[in-house]
């Protein structure tokens, strides 16, 4: 059983109000004296330890220290979970009153993690920001997307600092793992922090940065297999957060020589994957065009040994197609627009509409009516065996399609159904039928579909069906052996 916060924190009900939030993890906290939704301390003083430093996390004592995550997402709560496993005292914050009930009854709301470890490991989860003044070590994990014009968005992270500065206490270290351009740390999370506690950072709290390296449904990437990076103002911190993060991270941690480069690290490790996709995928789209098999020439060029195997396909999620942008904006700051980067957007977000007209190309040759044809898009979350469908390209194909009179059905056995009715806005499969169905476009490679069978779907498929495999996963000629007419991306 989780423990309640009513078990660690010593205030009473009067001195608590209830915290509205203003987004994804965070609540909403300026200045000192109390605002609606946020409890704050009257003045730093009232916050004051006996010491200032706490003991280092090499120290057997260490595991006597606090370690408050805020933002329980798909990157604070393994988080929070491995601190736990290592025997810390963990809180988890967020201001999601839902996810902190499922929290405490022992539900995965990530499903990263499994309810097991939610149940068997002594998290306190809370809404209740003033429990961050217990914690010697404050996480922050809150999101960080763009906006309708690419535009960073740290709003969460700003809200997020005037919440912990709020309530943390004197000698807290605060570490940033949410991605942010280079200098973000600087520039908007410290004066958040200063502003909101009455404190000095480098003299009464530090700071430190360290990039969040999650990969959901990914169980041999886990936050124990994977190095850390670490960035901090001076080396003392810097150390005294590597030491923190070596007690969880089997892997290893990286000291980075600043905080900047640090930060720059995680934007510039997605943009090259980026950047590598959106090759192959401007080649697929030059291929297509000289009626080329992409995937051949791929196999082909692999066979070179300092190749890079990158393959086509949609680009969707939270981190490949938004941290390039946190890149090319603190670039566009210094004067410089980094045009390859924005290119390499530019090309991954064209694909979809690529995949909609090889579906449109399909159905033609295949003598089918747009209007009349029946099109089922399997896998519909943003990557495979994920259950997201936020940010999921596969949407944006859904569309396309759509604006021809496509009658477009979905199915994904991870998703929910009515998140998907809702976002796509389309008829979903409760139980996957290719009956009667012209063409499937094959969007997310999800492992529930390792076992399907060209020949078993072309008995269910509406005469000369047409299979687009964006994902690429089918044998091309087990799918035309079956009659199906096969398109690649």
């Amino acid at each position: 059983m989780n423990p309640t916060i009513s078990d660690i924190d010593s205030t009473t009900e009067e001195e608590r109000e209830d915290i509205d939030g203003d987004g994804d993890g965070v609540a909403s906290a300026t200045g000192t004296g109390t605002r609606t939704g946020v409890v704050h301390r009257s003045s730093a003083s009232s916050r004051r330890r006996d010491v200032v430093e706490h003991p280092a996390p090499t120290d057997d004592r260490a595991r006597e220290a606090t370690v408050c995550v805020v933002g329980l997402g798909y990157v604070g709560l393994p988080l929070a979970v491995g601190f736990s496993r290592e025997n810390y005292q963990v809180l988890g914050y967020d201001i999601d009153e839902s996810k902190v009930e499922s929290l405490r009854n022992g539900v995965d709301t990530t499903g990263d993690v499994g309810d097991d470890a939610i149940q068997t490991e002594e998290i306190a989860y809370t809404t209740d920001a003033d429990v961050i003044g217990e914690a010697d070590y404050v996480v922050i994990t809150v999101p960080t997307p763009i906006d309708d014009t690419d535009r960073p968005r740290l709003d969460f992270v700003e809200s997020a600092g005037r919440t912990v500065g709020a309530n943390m206490a004197p000698g807290t270290t605060v570490v940033l793992e949410s991605t942010v351009y280079p200098g973000a740390t600087r520039e908007v999370l410290v004066p958040a922090l200063e502003e909101s506690s009455e404190l000095e950072a480098g003299k009464d709290f530090f700071v430190a940065y360290s990039p969040e390296r999650a990969t959901p449904a990914d169980d041999e990437h886990t936050l124990e297999n994977v190095v850390k990076v670490v960035g901090a103002a001076d080396n003392a911190v810097r150390e005294h957060v590597a030491a923190l993060y070596e007690t969880v991270v089997d892997a290893g941690v990286y000291r980075a020589p600043s905080i900047e480069v640090a930060e720059a690290c995680k934007v510039v490790e997605n943009a090259q994957r980026d950047l590598n996709i959106a090759l192959v995928n401007e080649l697929a789209m030059a291929f297509d065009r000289m009626d080329i098999d992409t995937q051949a020439v791929l196999e082909a060029a692999s066979t070179k040994w300092n190749f890079h195997d990158y393959r086509p396909g949609l680009v969707g999620g939270h981190c490949i197609p938004v941290d390039p942008y946190f890149l090319t904006h603190r670039a566009s700051q210094e004067g410089y627009d980094p045009q390859l980067l924005l290119a390499s957007r530019d090309v991954n977000e064209a694909m979809p509409e690529h995949v909609a007209k090889q579906t449109f190309k399909a159905l033609n040759q295949c003598d089918k009516t747009l209007r009349q044809s029946d099109v089922l898009v399997l896998g519909l979350a943003y990557k495979p065996d994920v259950a997201d469908i936020r940010s999921s390209k596969a949407a944006a194909v859904v569309e396309e399609l759509r604006e021809f009179d496509v009658n477009v059905v979905g199915y994904d056995p991870l998703a929910d159904d009515d998140a998907v009715r809702s976002v796509f806005d389309i008829d979903v499969q409760e139980e996957l039928s290719f009956e009667g169905i012209d063409a499937v476009v094959f969007a997310t490679a999800h492992s529930a579909f390792d076992d399907l069978e060209p020949d078993e779907m072309a008995a269910e498929l509406a005469d000369e069906p047409a299979l687009i495999d964006v994902a690429g996963a089918f044998d091309r000629d087990a799918v035309t052996d079956a009659g199906i007419a096969y398109w690649g991306v």
